[in-house]
């Protein structure tokens, strides 16, 4: 009972198992999360001062409650008092987790579990209170237990892919079988939630345009109507839900699985190319390091996508999207228009107020009319041209070049674009765990709940990867 290694799972993970009570060692799921959840640093578990102005007692250690978060997850129980009357049933997990022990003679193990337990509506309190810092350092320690496992030359982490998830929010509104007015008016907030915002599950990120190499025949048959057209007041675009998004970055290494490096939840009003920039961030932390290619679809056809891995050094495999016309260049970096000349540069400017990324725009002129019109007639028949020839405005980023002359039916594009697989087969595991219907009611909680969940996610794979790394071992050795 006094054991000071109770609640650090990393250092209990590794003792000897005689040196345990036995009641622990006899227990099938302590010894499960000591194996699942041991590989975790909880030894540097960043917790929060004990140091108070106030009076009362010490607060518990905030590791217990995110161990008991995981084990919530693992367990699939979507309540805090199922978890609760689960602990009561397993003595031996109360005893590993560290809380404080209530001595009784009346049970084996010398404690009794209902009084060394916290009430379910505290354990609902910390989960919406936890601290982001403290999740991302499990989320952190996860990735780096993966890097460290798997052979070096797989080169972990350098290839991913990108792509979000829809969560509802636990409200009335998402309940079709409600009788309600205003379901979808968003200044009307749900009272069963106040962060939740309403958004678009769009039916799919499709490419719209037809790219370089498709046949004339392809293009035709796309162009003949099979059906009879439908009014677009009736079109559907998506479904409209109230709730969130979690944004992931996946990798895939063959043979060895999936595995998440990075994940951030916003509400679901926010576009996809929000997450772009603060789940790459969070999985270079993660790594160490910044991927060199990732694949995503077509929603993050952006100029700063493309710049991203090229500055790292590799590519984006993204399909082209129907946001701009495709741009051929001269060996100078200016656009072709029309007929095929170069179009000099006007002038410059900064895109501040309609684009999610300010930046830096350029705006080329016609070349027979600017500076000054050389006389000779455009040998095609455009219909800018009696208005003083056509204009385009095009970011300057050097990713905005590569957007337009990536070649998509390359064999490279092809085969990095198969990290795509990552991200849908770690959004299947995430919906068996049940990210897309969480019983939670903020967003805190929410955000804290699906780091977590995959970080078990991780923790998962962890345990294939070992196991995978023993048999290799094991064949080598025969």
């Amino acid at each position: 009972m006094t054991d000071k290694r109770r609640g650090n799972l990393a250092r209990l993970a590794q003792a000897d198992p005689q040196s345990l009570p036995g009641f622990v060692r006899e227990s099938q799921a302590a010894q499960h999360y000591l194996a699942l959840l041991g590989a975790l640093d909880w030894a540097n578990f960043p917790e929060r001062s004990s140091l108070r102005l106030w009076p009362g007692p010490k607060p518990l250690p905030r590791a217990i409650f995110a161990a008991i978060f995981l084990m919530k997850i693992d367990k699939g129980f979507t309540t805090m008092p199922k978890v609760r009357r689960y602990l009561l049933e397993q003595p031996a997990l109360v005893w590993l987790l560290g809380f404080p022990l209530t001595p009784s003679d009346a049970y084996s193990w010398g404690f009794d579990v209902d009084a060394s337990l916290p009430t379910h509506r505290h354990m609902s309190r910390v989960l919406r209170e936890l601290d982001r810092a403290q999740v991302s350092f499990l989320w952190t320690s996860a990735v780096q237990r993966l890097a460290d496992a798997l052979p070096a030359e797989l080169e972990f982490g350098q290839e991913i892919s990108l792509d979000t998830k829809h969560i509802l929010a636990w409200v009335r509104e998402n309940n079709p079988k409600a009788q309600m007015a205003d379901r979808f008016d968003k200044t009307r907030q749900p009272k069963g939630d106040p962060d939740c915002k309403l958004g678009c599950e769009k039916r799919e990120n499709k490419l719209v345009r037809h790219q370089a190499g498709d046949t004339t025949a392809a293009v035709a048959a796309v162009a003949t109507p099979t059906t009879e057209a439908i009014p677009a007041r009736h079109a559907s675009v998506g479904v409209f839900y109230w709730g969130y998004a979690s944004g992931i970055v996946a990798t895939k290494i063959d043979e060895w699985g999936e595995f998440v490096l990075a994940e951030f939840t916003q509400t679901f009003d926010k576009g996809d190319q929000s997450y772009f920039y603060p789940l790459m961030a969070q999985t270079a932390t993660n790594l160490g390091f910044k991927p060199h290619s990732g694949a995503l679809d077509a929603a993050f056809d952006a100029f700063y996508v493309y710049e991203y891995f090229h500055e790292a050094g590799g590519m984006a495999a993204v399909p082209w999207s129907n946001r701009g016309e495709k741009k051929a260049f001269s060996a100078d970096g200016l656009p072709l228009c029309t007929a095929g000349f170069a179009m000099p540069l006007r002038n410059t400017f900064w895109n501040k107020s309609r684009a999610l990324v300010p930046h830096e725009c350029a705006r080329y002129a016609c070349p027979l009319l600017f500076q000054e019109a050389t006389g000779e007639r455009y040998p095609v028949d455009h219909a800018n041209w009696p208005k003083g020839g056509c204009l385009t405005t095009l970011p300057t980023s050097s990713g905005n070049r590569v957007r337009h002359e990536l070649d998509r039916n390359s064999a490279v594009y092809k085969e990095l674009y198969k990290q795509r697989t990552a991200t849908e087969r770690i959004n299947s595991q995430a919906l068996d765990l049940g990210i897309e219907h969480p019983k939670l009611r903020n967003q805190r909680s929410i955000s804290n709940h699906n780091t977590l969940l995959y970080v078990l996610v991780d923790l998962r794979a962890l345990q294939r990867v070992q196991a995978k790394k023993a048999t290799l071992a094991a064949q080598s050795s025969a």
